[in-house]
């Protein structure tokens, strides 16, 4: 090939010109966000302290987005159950809220299950962002989620995002114990997926909603993952747990805050070399509403408006979750005429703060649609929750109470039936509330 005088200065302009472009093109983000949060449980409004809120939550997601080279948003289950809104509704509206919020990536939680796993689907087609779920299969090994992961680009980073959930979530929903799926052991189910993208990636997260013993065991067992964002416990964690440089983290639960993890990687973007984490508070006074977020939320509560934004009494002093727990089971005892009630404080979902006293708050402290179970024991029979810190007469019959979720476990795992059922729980706790009209 031959040049004209002065092509070849120009050809090699050009040559340098087309790299510096390739390169560009090809430059790979040695840095990632990964932005998370976890147990919403479809708590839309801020609460009575200005903490939390979709909208507000929206505002923080998109904030830390734009201050970020390369970042992906995460979702760790129980995005639904916890207000009047989905309680009556049964999840959808959760979704369809959620899909404002700019998630990429969700997984299923136990309570995805409150409404029975056939709504589950509805939750799949009303939402923008995937869920993902690897350990969730039917009686022929077919998974509940779409996909086990997905592996998402940023910044020329490969990032693989496996789904897990607890093994034992037939302790803690009833319609999975009728249902015909079944949950996989979930270090076993992450290490095959892993394992089977490890290839594929630069990055593997496992968004998991566990028990805590569960994510130390994915974090000592899988050394192909890189991070654990999970969720469940609802107290979070104060600081990260980091198992031969694999990372674990998780946040308190209702949006209260969001949490953000920036992780440097090695050359070549696969692995991780070192990490900071924050806990950012979700409150009105940092974060103005989203607005789009904020006029979503607000149609879906002016649907339930009516039913809920009903005052019935009012409470001159704070109560927290404990001493709402003491009030649920006089409750319970006054509705059917029982000596003895329990609640078990999992079910007990907020605390009652003084002044006056909403339909919505009952909602809040008792989201699920609970009915009483009572019936007669002799006291040689009573279950350990009810005869602890009591004296108790062995040979009297007694009339005992609880929810009939915790009446299940009792028949299941020691034989004892309360054969009789009342109101709803919550009912039972309004009418009290109605009749006491001012709690001291």
């Amino acid at each position: 090939m031959s040049f004209r005088p002065g092509s070849m200065a120009r050809w090699l302009v050009i040559a340098v010109l087309l790299a510096a472009g390739c390169g560009g093109a090809q430059t790979v983000s040695n840095t990632l966000t990964i932005l998370h949060t976890n147990d919403l449980h479809a708590r839309f409004l801020p609460d009575e302290r200005g903490r939390g809120g979709f909208a507000q939550l929206a505002t923080a997601i998109q904030r830390e987005r734009d201050d970020s080279e390369a970042a992906v948003v995460l979702h760790a289950g129980d995005l639904v159950q916890g207000s009047p809104v989905s309680s009556i509704y049964e999840g959808v509206p959760c979704y369809e809220v959620a899909s404002k919020l700019g998630f990429d990536v969700n997984t299923l939680g136990n309570h995805e299950f409150d409404y029975t796993w056939r709504r589950i689907p509805d939750f799949f087609e009303a939402s923008n962002f995937p869920t993902v779920s690897c350990n969730v299969v039917d009686r022929d090994g077919k998974l509940l989620a779409p996909e086990p992961y997905v592996i998402l680009e940023r910044g020329g980073l490969r990032i693989g995002v496996i789904g897990a959930l607890m093994e034992r979530l037939d302790r803690l929903t009833r319609d999975h114990q009728r249902g015909h799926w079944r949950v996989l052991p979930a270090a076993a189910a992450v290490r095959e997926y892993a394992r089977k993208i490890r290839p594929h990636t630069d990055v593997i997260v496992v968004l998991g909603h566990l028990f805590d013993e569960e994510d130390e065991e994915v974090l000592r067992s899988v050394p192909e993952i890189d991070v654990l964002v999970s969720g469940h416990n609802h107290r979070g964690q104060e600081s990260p747990k980091v198992v031969d440089g694999r990372i674990g983290v998780k946040l308190r639960a209702y949006g209260l805050e969001l949490g953000r993890l920036d992780l440097t990687l090695r050359s070549g973007g696969r692995r991780v070399e070192s990490f900071t984490w924050r806990r950012i508070p979700i409150t009105t006074e940092d974060f103005e509403p989203d607005p789009a977020v904020a006029a979503l939320v607000d149609r879906w509560e002016r649907k339930v408006s009516t039913v809920v934004d009903v005052r019935i009494g009012r409470s001159e002093r704070d109560y927290d979750r404990r001493m709402v727990r003491g009030l649920i089971e006089k409750a319970m005892a006054d509705a059917v005429g029982a000596d003895l009630a329990y609640m078990n404080a999992g079910g007990v979902r907020d605390s009652l703060p003084r002044g006056q006293i909403l339909v919505r708050g009952i909602w809040n402290i008792l989201p699920f649609g609970n009915a009483l179970a009572y019936g007669r024991l002799r006291g040689r029979d009573l279950p350990g929750e009810l005869s602890q810190g009591r004296r108790i007469d062995r040979n009297r019959t007694y009339i005992v109470a609880t929810n009939d979720f915790i009446a299940e476990q009792w028949e299941k795992r020691q034989g004892i039936v309360l054969t009789e059922r009342g109101p709803l729980v919550r009912e039972a706790l309004i009418d009290y509330i109605k009749q006491t009209r001012v709690l001291r």
